[in-house]
């Protein structure tokens, strides 16, 4: 019924836009529902778009051309009954309405002009987290008089409200083929708010108190696209992209994912099977705090240049495979940088202190897709390059390392059942001169439950041998003993990471899914945490990570999305070691509370 009465609608439309090709209008459909009359009151202008609506023998006989998608609902607007309105889902547009046909959001074109577009889009993204893990005593004071120990509370809270406004003007019909051109701008707010049991852990200060508020403003998008051609009747094409711009390196954020500023050529062949990217990168301060970026501040001396080539279908149906080159050029070992807290964060505060100088060439292949019935993510890279002086020996070092992680999985109805996998190398002697860790430029994994592990979301002090410096790094798997991920340099002398996991996604209804995941995580190597430490026989395991997860979607899509989940880190016994007082055991937890609301 309800797609009969769509075809009685949508027949003067039809007509109209047949006639003013020159095409011969089919006879109205005459039939009619019982008690309705529906007379268009004003028809719709012609379009002056040569070209729009191909000629009739392009065309299929099942087919009927139009010249644009918005005149389909223009059309029934113009009708003005009601009831066939509710049946049919057409709504009046109306400028806070995201989803009925909008101008503020690209449905239909600006007020004067044939093509060109309007996209503006807000999010809102609430985090409440409460958490515990090991937060050192600071050396000249504590919170608590009388204590005396290398390790004191473990609860902090962190709030952060972030609000992020995009505004895209664009021209060029989408529905097939690249946007002509685009000016794209985006703006985020953050403001947070932790809180922590010890002095000197979130300003160097020791005479500020244990909470920190702060807020800050960051340009994550400014950049402007230019369609160059089309090279193929498909809308393959090339395209430029210049400035402050999203860029994923690999699929799932294992080496780089970024907003840097840069140029990049990018476009598509064989009907969109083969995708590439040519892009070259300067990488941009960032806020400690939020993380955003920090244009007022001078760019870094820190490149990247990166060439990719996906390839679907490709070496079986339904797997896409990515072939990617990546040299990281950096330049900062004159640099000397202080965060905004006050912390140290080039050089990091680690061997001998020094200042270094880094070239590191990623040889990557990747793939995402099935074979079969099982779903796959795999990723290798060989990290080859080289360190002007080595922050242990002071001498020129060579990079060796390699990376490896997988992700099978398969859906059995409404459950998915997954593995994980995940091998970092880590450095078995740090004063030799061929360094053998492992790190990523900018990593942002979405891997072995992303953000809801515990292992994934906490960043842990290396309290001790490495002052101000961190294990591994917020929103990041990889134990690279970096002073910060967002500011600090890559380091190539870390221990290495290595993960065995497993967890399953269960889609109870259309809008409510729960998540769990299992990770066993250890050092590949101990011999740079003994030397740091001055600790000998550290034993590898990290420990037991353990964590769920609930995702609401109330209205089926991304608009309202509500998370919860918890995660616990079960020590082993080289986490003991290296901190937990008296090697004791004891577990840490953390709590995420996330809303994302989007226009």
């Amino acid at each position: 019924m309800r797609h009969a009465v769509l075809a009685l609608l949508l027949a003067p439309a039809v007509a109209a836009a047949q006639g003013a090709e020159g095409v011969e209008a089919e006879p109205p459909i005459a039939r009619r529902v019982p008690g309705i009359r529906a007379e268009v009151e004003a028809p719709l202008p012609p379009t002056d778009n040569p070209g729009a609506v191909p000629p009739p023998e392009a065309w299929p006989a099942d087919h009927l051309p139009i010249p644009d998608r918005w005149r389909i609902l223009d059309s029934l607007e113009a009708w003005r009954i009601p009831y066939f309105r509710d049946v049919l889902g057409v709504r009046r547009a109306r400028a806070l309405d995201p989803y009925n046909q909008n101008p503020l959001k690209g449905d239909k074109p600006l007020p004067g002009t044939d093509d060109w577009f309007l996209l503006l889009g807000a999010i809102s993204d609430t985090v409440v987290e409460p958490r515990t893990f090991p937060i050192p005593v600071g050396i000249q004071t504590s919170e608590r008089p009388g204590e005396l120990d290398v390790f004191g509370g473990t609860r902090s809270t962190v709030l952060a409200q972030t609000v992020l406004l995009s505004a895209s003007l664009f021209q060029g019909s989408t529905l097939f083929k690249p946007v002509d051109q685009e000016f794209k701008a985006a703006l985020a707010f953050q403001f947070n708010h932790v809180t922590v049991p010890e002095r000197r852990v979130l300003r160097v200060e020791p005479s500020r108190g244990p909470e920190r508020s702060d807020a800050f403003v960051g340009v994550q998008e400014l950049f402007y696209d230019r369609h160059l051609r089309d090279v193929s009747d498909r809308y393959d094409f090339d395209s430029v992209r210049i400035g402050i711009q999203p860029f994923t390196a690999d699929f799932r954020g294992f080496l780089f994912q970024d907003n840097p500023l840069g140029i990049r050529l990018f476009g598509t062949r064989d009907d969109n099977r083969v995708q590439y990217n040519l892009a070259a990168f300067v990488r941009l301060e960032k806020d400690t705090n939020s993380g955003l970026n920090a244009i007022l501040r001078s760019p870094r001396k820190d490149y990247v240049l990166a060439a990719n080539l996906y390839r679907q279908d490709f070496p079986w149906p339904a797997l896409t495979s990515q072939l990617i080159l990546l040299w990281n050029i950096n330049r900062e070992a004159d640099d000397v940088q202080v965060d905004t807290n006050g912390f140290p964060v080039r050089p990091a505060l680690i061997g001998n202190l020094r200042g270094r100088d880094y070239d590191a060439v990623y040889l990557g292949t990747n793939a995402d897709g099935r074979i079969g019935r099982v779903n796959l993510t795999a990723s290798a890279y060989l990290l080859l390059g080289a360190e002007r002086n080595s922050a242990f020996s002071g001498e020129p070092a060579r990079i060796r390392a390699v990376f490896l992680a997988a992700e099978p999985s398969m859906d059995l109805n409404w459950m998915r059942v997954r593995g994980s996998l995940l091998f970092a190398s880590g450095d078995g002697d740090p004063f030799d001169n061929t360094h053998h860790g492992y790190d990523a430029v900018f990593e942002n994994p979405l891997f072995a439950g992303a953000d809801t592990s515990f292992w994934v979301r906490q960043t842990i002090p290396f309290a001790g041998g490495g002052r101000a410096v961190a294990i591994n790094g917020r929103n990041g798997i990889l134990n690279a003993l970096r002073p910060s991920k967002e500011q600090g340099q890559s380091n190539f002398v870390n221990p290495g990471t290595i993960l065995l996991g497993a967890g399953t996604d269960l889609d109870l209804t259309p809008t409510f899914r729960l998540s769990a995941n299992a990770n066993h995580l250890w050092f590949h190597r101990t011999e740079v945490l003994e030397a740091l430490r001055q600790q000998g026989g550290l034993a590898p395991e990290i420990g037991f990570d353990l964590s769920a997860a609930a995702i609401w979607r109330p209205f089926m899509h991304q608009n309202v999305v509500l998370r919860g989940s918890a995660a616990v880190l079960a020590p082993g016994r080289g986490f003991r070691q290296l901190f937990v007082a008296e090697n004791r055991r004891r577990t840490f937890a953390s709590v995420l509370l996330n809303l994302v609301l989007s226009y």
